[in-house]
């Protein structure tokens, strides 16, 4: 794993025969499974711990899962398990869309150096590891900080679970049940507790992530004069999703609120929760008399959803406003190191008038807690 940034990885998928265990589980002469490697649980259990989510994909006959859901002890550490005879890519591509993250934050431990392969030659951007390569796989992961998000993160996967299993049983349309979900989004100044997980999902989110400030340069930015940052949590009749989103606000200069970074994790997405923080930060901007909202954007490969959400919100590029160039980009500190990469660009919109801001999705509760920044202000 050297060289490997544990931040990309949020799932380890497991074979089965072989690797999770000795024997090959079809094979057994009786119901029972086999015994699982109590290393390799101990791994799972290790990840868990640090926030990363564990599944199975297995070429297997689809009755060896239906007996796994006979040793729950088992079983409860596995989210959206794939076993059948179709190809581990497959597999893994179903996985990635059943846990709403990206194929490329996949991990494949197989003992088989073909299903390694093939996972390697149709999904390149998934890392491909042998069952001794673990041990590596752990110490990737010693020292980092874990929050307390990242040591719940496997409990409310688990609710997702049952979020989806309830959507697919109501009879009505998807607004009528996010309506029935009764979501509620909660906004404000980040208070210290919460800016670990705020750096982590700057560091972990690629999907609604508009910039890819990193981590250490979203914690100096925040503590840099006339900078705000800002958290988002949400919940539902399921229960917490904990914090969720976050936003790294300038206001040095009065006229105008810049965002070097919008970033919210994917397990919102689809929901109207980026929508209503964007929405809720601008009009925030303009009661507190800023005239114009920029934000930061570096469009990637996997930020599609940021991108048409800062359109829909009505932000422009802003390349042929004077001052607004990527070494002079609002959102820069004076005498700072620019906030942006000369690959990003800076979108604009107005805040002139009254009554033509969005407002964020009528089955969404929003609220706002004291903006204890505008005291530092």
């Amino acid at each position: 794993m050297t060289g490997y940034d544990p931040d990309s990885v949020k799932c380890v998928v497991w074979d089965l025969d072989g690797t999770l265990w000795d024997d090959i589980a079809v094979e057994t002469p009786t119901d029972e499974l086999p015994t699982p490697r109590p290393e390799m649980l101990a791994a799972i259990d290790a990840l868990a711990a640090r926030g990363v989510l564990s599944s199975i994909a297995s070429r297997s006959a689809p009755a060896v899962l239906d007996r796994l859901a006979g040793r729950p002890e088992v079983r409860e550490r596995f989210l959206a398990p794939q076993v059948s005879w179709q190809d581990k890519s497959e597999s893994l591509r179903r996985i990635a869309k059943d846990l709403g993250i990206a194929v490329e934050a996949l991990v494949l431990v197989d003992d088989s150096p073909y299903e390694r392969a093939e996972v390697e030659a149709l999904l390149p951007g998934v890392r491909t590891l042998a069952p001794e390569d673990v041990p590596a796989l752990l110490a990737a992961f010693e020292g980092r900080e874990v929050t307390p998000e990242s040591r719940e993160r496997v409990r409310r996967y688990r609710t997702e679970e049952t979020r989806r299993a309830e959507g697919e049983r109501f009879s009505g349309s998807r607004e009528e049940f996010l309506r029935w979900c009764d979501m509620r989004l909660t906004i404000g100044a980040a208070a210290p507790d919460e800016i670990p997980r705020a750096l982590e999902l700057a560091a972990r989110t690629h999907r609604l992530n508009s910039s890819g400030l990193t981590p250490d340069r979203l914690r100096e930015l925040a503590a840099s004069e006339g900078h705000a940052l800002y958290t988002a949590r949400m919940a539902d009749r399921f229960g917490s999703y904990g914090v969720i989103g976050t936003a790294l606000v300038d206001r040095t200069d009065p006229a105008a609120w810049s965002v070097p970074l919008l970033a919210l994790s994917c397990r919102v997405a689809g929901r109207g929760a980026a929508a209503a923080f964007l929405f809720r930060l601008m009009r925030r901007a303009r009661e507190s008399g800023a005239d114009t909202f920029r934000v930061t954007l570096r469009p990637t490969d996997a930020n599609l959803e940021m991108r048409i959400l800062l359109r829909q919100a009505g932000l422009r590029r802003a390349d042929d406003t004077p001052g607004t160039t990527p070494d002079t980009a609002p959102g820069t500190a004076p005498g700072a190191a620019p906030a942006i990469t000369p690959d990003a660009a800076v979108l604009v919109r107005s805040l002139r008038g009254d009554g033509d801001l969005p407002e964020p999705p009528p089955y969404l509760h929003v609220t706002e807690q004291d903006h204890r920044e505008d005291a530092e202000a």
